[in-house]
């Protein structure tokens, strides 16, 4: 306990982290770049409208959550989603079609041919890859569901979750969990209805079952009640430029409110992403730079629209609709933000996410933005049969949004780990390793804490 730990990076990861070994009472900074914590999770309020622009929801996978919530004293600004989200709709030929939840529900669906169904059904025959580690999402589905599966239920949900590419992504990287259950059951259908018992052993949740979680003033309210308990712990506005050794541990140089600081350190834990943490290590080891610059980040384009209920024909009773690349739309999907949680609109309209760009399409961030939001505005209007147009609109655009385990992600993994043990003291975390969502985040941080704490 008498070590001084540095949190580089104020996001979910950095300050949770922070705030478990805090609470243990060891020494405990946090450097953050920006003005404000939150990383990627920005809420927002503007006339009366809440915009989420970056994750708009969790899911409560672990009892870690609740625990920050409970001590943090949000039990009051939490909010769970309404019931009407759980129906999720995919877009098929033009159309809005439920994704079936139930087998007597994938039976009546027309999101899938028959010949699908039937192909769906026969997985528990399909043999174990050899593949190993080196198959991609697509790869993998194709191969144990069928194509059409992989085109209308995979493909959009890989472009909801990671704004990427089923053919890009590695299936034991990016969906470990998946992954397993052909591994260490032989199958998808047989390996889930096994691998619920163990997860209530470890009290934990699927991601299918889970609640999914916000508050009442959106995301960012939890970095900011973690920060809030931390104090003076957290320093906003804070540029770290260099990190070096020195006979203890590590000295880092930063900027801050117009002069040059520096802090000395036994550990460091990093949690910034991987191209920002490839600008401090510049001077380290060229290794280590080149497996952080691999790291892709596609641009995606979050767009925040409020409407007139009356002007809307289809009816809100979802989380909103996916879109499959086949479908050849201009945008990834669009969540129902007013139907999900309170507080999101003002006079009773109802407000849309949209998501645009991704690794589908790299190029968002050089098209026109006028050009741009005026074709995707025209096909989402239309499909929700939207007569007038929006009353509200605000975007974020994130140069690099979500980090992609795409095929060769292991490789990047095993050499994060060698550096680890070459450089002990230096803690490489963050959502570019152990999982994106927010959920994945928190318990992630609980494994860094403890493994800052076995040093």
């Amino acid at each position: 306990m008498d070590k001084k730990i540095i949190i580089l990076g104020g996001g979910i990861s950095g300050l949770t982290t922070a705030y478990l070994l805090h609470k243990e009472g060891f020494d405990v900074t946090v450097l953050e770049k920006k003005d404000e914590v939150g990383g990627s999770m920005e809420s927002v309020f503007e006339n009366g409208y809440l915009f989420d622009r970056g994750p708009n929801s969790g899911l409560e996978t672990t009892p870690l959550i609740g625990e920050l919530v409970k001590e943090l004293g949000l039990e009051d600004q939490l909010c769970y989603a309404n019931k009407e989200g759980n129906k999720r709709y995919i877009l098929r030929n033009n159309q809005l079609h439920p994704l079936p939840m139930s087998p007597p529900a994938f039976l009546k669906t027309k999101l899938f041919s028959w010949s699908a169904k039937i192909r769906l059904m026969a997985e528990p025959l399909i043999k174990k890859s050899n593949d190993g580690y080196y198959q991609s999402v697509a790869e993998f589905v194709k191969r144990r569901l069928g194509k059409e599966f992989l085109d209308y239920a995979i493909n959009p949900f890989v472009a909801g979750v990671y704004a990427g590419n089923p053919e890009e992504l590695s299936v034991k990287s990016a969906f470990p969990k998946l992954y397993a259950l052909e591994e260490k059951y032989g199958g998808l259908i047989i390996g889930t209805i096994k691998s619920i018992k163990e997860r209530k052993k470890r009290a934990e949740k699927s991601k299918q079952s889970a609640k999914m979680f916000s508050f009442i003033n959106g995301m960012q309210t939890l970095p900011k009640a973690l920060a809030e308990s931390l104090k003076d712990k957290v320093i906003t506005g804070a540029e770290v430029t260099s990190i070096t050794k020195n006979e203890s541990g590590y000295s880092l140089t930063y900027n801050h409110e117009g002069s040059v600081k520096e802090i000395n350190c036994d550990v460091l834990l990093s949690t910034i992403p991987a191209y920002v943490a490839a600008e401090i290590f510049k001077d380290w080891d060229e290794n280590l730079i080149k497996h952080f610059s691999q790291i892709y980040y596609p641009p995606v384009v979050v767009l925040y629209l409020g409407y007139d209920n009356k002007s809307i024909k289809q009816p809100l009773d979802g989380f909103g609709f996916l879109i499959p690349v086949k479908e050849k739309k201009s945008f990834l999907g669009a969540i129902w933000s007013s139907v999900i949680f309170p507080n999101r609109t003002v006079n009773g309209n109802a407000t849309f996410t949209l998501f645009v760009g991704g690794a589908r399409d790299p190029e968002v961030g050089n098209i026109d933005k006028e050009i741009l939001f005026k074709k995707v505005l025209d096909e989402f209007e239309s499909l929700m049969g939207i007569t007038e147009k929006p009353v509200y609109k605000s975007y974020r655009y994130w140069p690099k949004s979500i980090p992609q385990y795409n095929l060769g992600y292991i490789e990047h993994e095993k050499y994060f780990d060698e550096f680890e043990k070459k450089n002990p003291g230096i803690i490489l975390g963050g959502n570019y390793r152990g999982g994106i969502s927010v959920g994945d985040c928190i318990k992630s941080s609980e494994i860094l804490a403890n493994k800052i704490k076995a040093l």
